[in-house]
């Protein structure tokens, strides 16, 4: 079973009055786009991870989606991923696709190409890359779902990725998808997203 997963539960401090993840781009928010993208995709359930402003984020989450309550949110983006990574054990998934809901452009085709790459083999954590730079979301296999609920702090599995491509676990999957490496931080972002 491979499981998608949205982490929607931080603060966005960066951003401001309001909330990124419930500004709205081309008339719906922010998060419900990037749910989308996970259910219109080839994995069998999706799951997101809520916290900050708990009831707005669900309220904007498409109903096939079902949502975990983070309590712990504001200590960052890794209690998130560690409730994440043992619903997942708990539901049997073969793989996680951990996707972020401030990303709002992250195209269908992007996530079935990592998907497919997982499938064939390529890789234990399937990463894609955009121009070179790596980006998000990211496919993780069922044996790192222990580590990924021993993350600390902000940074989600950002170092099991980096310390895992030297062992050869990690396929690069290059995509011309500029979503990859596009989220809300900042109104900026936001405006920039909108072509303001």
């Amino acid at each position: 079973m491979m499981l998608g997963v949205l982490l929607a539960a931080g603060t966005g401090s960066r951003f401001g009055d309001g909330n990124e993840l419930l500004a709205e781009i081309d008339g719906e928010p922010v998060v419900s786009h990037a749910a989308r993208t996970l259910t219109a995709s080839g994995v069998d359930a999706v799951v997101a991870v809520v916290g900050h402003e708990r009831e707005l984020v669900e309220g904007a989450l498409p109903d096939d989606v079902d949502v975990l309550y983070n309590t712990d949110f504001e200590d960052g983006q890794s209690t998130s991923v560690k409730l994440a990574a043992e619903f997942a054990r708990k539901r049997e998934a073969d793989a996680a696709l951990f996707a972020l809901g401030d990303m709002p452009r992250v195209s269908v085709e992007t996530v079935e190409a990592l998907l497919a790459a997982y499938r064939d083999g390529d890789g234990d954590i399937v990463v894609p890359r955009y121009e070179g730079e790596r980006g998000n979301p990211v496919l993780f296999d069922a044996a790192y779902f222990d580590a990924l609920a021993e993350v600390e702090g902000d940074t989600g599995g950002r170092e099991l990725i980096e310390s895992e491509a030297e062992s050869g676990a990690v396929a690069w999957v290059d995509v011309e998808d500029a979503g990859v490496r596009q989220d809300i931080d900042t109104r900026e972002d936001l405006e920039t997203l909108r072509g303001e």
